[in-house]
């Protein structure tokens, strides 16, 4: 795997072989020097996971690139694309995510050339776009290091000058970051993503030099480094991370909402598809806000408190919820892997109001809004409250906030299940959390997606882990409906005429048919196009006899590997409505 060079040979141009080399040399280096950089992290939070969170990224970069060379022979470009996407999936904590994105911005560079000149405009672009995905740049971080090495390099020359340049400005740039931050120099430590970083520079040289390049400079570390307090007590307590399918627009609306719940906020990637790392109080609205703003993935929370002091090599957060090999558990599912130590849930404003007459309240409660009597039935089966929303009627206000009262529990999970009952059930939600209840809002838009979520529900966890895996379920869930064309109108699938059959894709008509059964079989066949695992079939009374079974059968012949689940919604319920897992 490694290019093996010869004496007093040095390479000219970065192909695909040498980025090869230049990952897997990255990975074991960040490997080696782990605990070391865990050690010295201090900053921003004092929770000794840096180097492990530098690790793991880069672990999914290298494995990333193994599998396009695996699967035939990359060009650079293909090669330096795959390693930065795989930093990207990968992620880990604050260091890691900005990582990832210098990652992305050489690789758009080096994708064009391979020589001296053209990786020094790829150091020059990963130092901007690293800033740029930074809501507040502090210098004396991995970011300072970044623009040391893409400045000591910006001149050109050959490959190897650009890369001795890079790293040496880095290494020098690393000395300098304790007396940069007050926090760095108390702890009498360099700080630990700025470390990294010179390690994965330390790792190009070698690769294009075939030396390796002597360990920068820095101050012996003492034997425990003073450690500031860590977040949860002066700063936020929980770290949020998530990837995010959104478009760009989503995406910058997101980190103004974000910006204001928390700190340390970085949100890396592009071209749909982003890593989002925020340290927030409010976890489940730093959830929720990437629920509104697209698809997230893989939702990652950590409780500070827990993690301030975790041994090298971590890797024992509690997974609770849809984490790989559960039902969500695909490497593209919504998985979730906590890491709380305290019974400290999100900060939901809850009161102390008192029990009211009818006694003790409950531990926690559901509530429901779900269109038919058949999916009220259902609902209550699995205990939860519901309300009923029934056609062009939904739900007012008032009738949540009774709801929520009538659930009679000191903390309830509202399922609004439909797109514009989200400021309704908001208000609602407030209101009853002032009577002193701890009510948490999971965004789902429709009833396939709280039944996805009611599915992950665990009354025996944390309050904030249930509303966690709910939401990833919900998440993980795309829906759509079938209705009845009521007049003539224009629709994002052409002009429909009264009485046509539509087929609503999350919300927008996709299809136009003149047979409920037909123009279901397009509609599923069209969401299973992008994969799942799991098909959910809501069947309203009106709906033609056998939909049900001919769907089903359907699905078994044309998509081997999906099963199919059936409820019946009863009256006044939209004839079918789907979802895919």
């Amino acid at each position: 795997m490694s290019r093996a060079l010869q004496p007093d040979e040095e390479l000219v141009e970065l192909d695909a072989e040498a980025v090869r080399t230049w990952c897997a040399r990255a990975f074991d280096a960040l490997g080696r020097e782990r605990e070391e950089i865990d050690a010295i992290n201090v900053y921003p939070v004092a929770d000794g996971d840096t180097g492990t969170n530098l690790y793991l990224t880069a672990e999914a970069a290298h494995q990333a690139v193994e599998a396009v060379f695996a699967a035939s022979g990359p060009d650079t470009a293909e090669t330096v694309r795959a390693m930065a996407h795989g930093a990207l999936l990968g992620a880990r904590g604050n260091s890691g995510t900005i990582l990832s994105q210098l990652l992305r911005g050489m690789a758009t560079v080096l994708a064009d050339g391979r020589d001296g000149e053209h990786l020094a405009r790829a150091f020059a672009e990963a130092a901007r776009a690293a800033r740029q995905a930074v809501a507040h740049p502090v210098e004396g971080t991995i970011l300072t290091v970044a623009s040391a090495a893409a400045e000591a390099c910006a001149a050109g020359g050959t490959l190897v000058e650009v890369a001795r340049g890079a790293y040496e400005g880095a290494a020098t740039a690393l000395a300098a970051t304790s007396g940069q931050l007050d926090v760095l120099e108390r702890a009498g430590v360099v700080d630990a993503g700025g470390r990294g970083l010179v390690a994965v520079l330390g790792a190009l040289l070698e690769t294009v030099t075939g030396q390796t390049p002597d360990h920068p400079g820095t101050a012996p570390l003492p034997p425990a480094a003073p450690r500031e307090k860590c977040a949860g007590e002066d700063g936020p307590a929980y770290e949020v991370i998530y990837l995010l399918e959104a478009d760009d627009a989503a995406v910058a609306l997101l980190r103004s909402r974000l910006d204001a719940l928390g700190e340390s906020l970085v949100v890396v990637g592009g071209d749909g598809l982003w890593n989002v790392h925020v340290h927030v109080d409010d976890a489940g609205a730093a959830v929720e806000a990437g629920v509104e703003a697209g698809r997230p993935h893989r939702i990652r929370i950590t409780h500070f408190a827990s993690d301030a002091t975790p041994a090298p090599g971590r890797g024992t957060a509690r997974g609770t919820g849809s984490g790989t090999g559960d039902r969500y558990g695909t490497d593209d599912g919504y998985g979730t892997d906590h890491g709380y130590g305290t019974d400290d849930g999100y900060a939901y404003a809850c009161g102390t109001g008192d029990d009211d007459a009818r006694g003790e309240r409950a531990a926690r409660a559901i509530v429901a809004v779900v269109p038919g009597e058949g999916l009220a039935g259902l609902c209550a089966e699995a205990g939860a409250t519901t309300v009923r929303a029934r056609p062009g009627e939904p739900p007012a206000e008032n009738e949540l906030v009774e709801a929520l009262r009538r659930a009679h529990a000191r903390e309830v999970v509202l399922l609004p299940n439909d797109t514009d009952l989200r400021e309704t059930a908001a208000a609602a939600a407030e209101r009853v959390r002032a009577e002193g209840v701890r009510v948490a809002l999971v965004p789902t838009r429709a009833a396939v997606q709280g039944i996805a979520a009611l599915a992950v529900h665990e009354p025996g966890r944390r309050f904030d882990e249930d509303v966690v895996a709910m939401t990833a379920a919900a998440g993980a869930t795309r829906y759509a409906e079938l209705a009845v064309a009521e007049h003539r109108s224009f629709t994002s699938a052409g002009v429909c005429q009264a009485g046509d059959v539509l087929g609503l894709i999350e919300g927008d008509v996709a299809v136009i048919g003149q047979d409920l059964t037909e123009t279901a079989r397009t509609v599923l066949d069209r969401m299973l196009s992008a994969g799942g695992e799991l098909v959910t079939l809501v069947v309203a009374d009106d709906a033609p006899p056998g939909l049900a079974a001919d769907l089903e059968r359907h699905v078994r012949r044309a998509h081997l590997a999906v099963d199919t689940t059936t409820y019946h919604a009863g009256a006044e319920a939209p004839p079918l409505l789907i979802g895919v897992e």
